[in-house]
């Protein structure tokens, strides 16, 4: 019987940015604790807990839909935070960087993305849960219980 692969997740997203010593200085205003896992010619690398986004030197492309979907603890703090770094906040999520990407922050509480009890703790974010709806979305899913 052939066994089909299934997606697990996102591992990291590589981001096309101006310059990289700008792109984490905005990120270092905006988050706290920003991680660098390391460097390497024209890219950077920013660890997430078990997940990373890659910085490149380079052009982004705007159609209107290419974003990033970043789950923060405090989405309404990081707007604000970027919004004071110099990004432009369009929308009710989406913040644009100064390379002019689309980051599109969303509440780890609000959505059904989920991580480990384990990497929560190691984040330092062991007491965050879940709202209500999004366990009821993760219970229809038979994802909770």
């Amino acid at each position: 019987m052939e066994t089909v692969p299934r997606l697990v997740g996102i591992n990291h997203v590589a981001v096309a940015v101006r310059d990289i010593d700008e792109e984490l200085g905005f990120l270092e205003n905006v988050f706290d604790d920003v991680r660098l896992r390391g460097r390497s010619g024209s890219m950077a690398f920013v660890d997430m807990g078990d997940q990373f986004i890659a910085l490149a030197t380079g052009t982004p492309r705007a159609n209107g839909h290419e974003h990033i979907g970043l789950v923060v603890d405090d989405r309404e703090e990081t707007l604000r935070r970027a919004r004071a770094a110099g990004a432009r906040i369009v929308g009710r999520n989406d913040v644009l960087d100064p390379s002019g990407n689309r980051w599109q922050v969303v509440d780890y509480r609000d959505v059904q993305f989920t991580k480990a009890p384990r990497i929560l703790e190691g984040m330092g974010l062991r007491e965050i849960e879940k709202s209500p709806r999004a366990v009821e979305e993760l219970r229809a899913k038979g994802l909770a219980d």
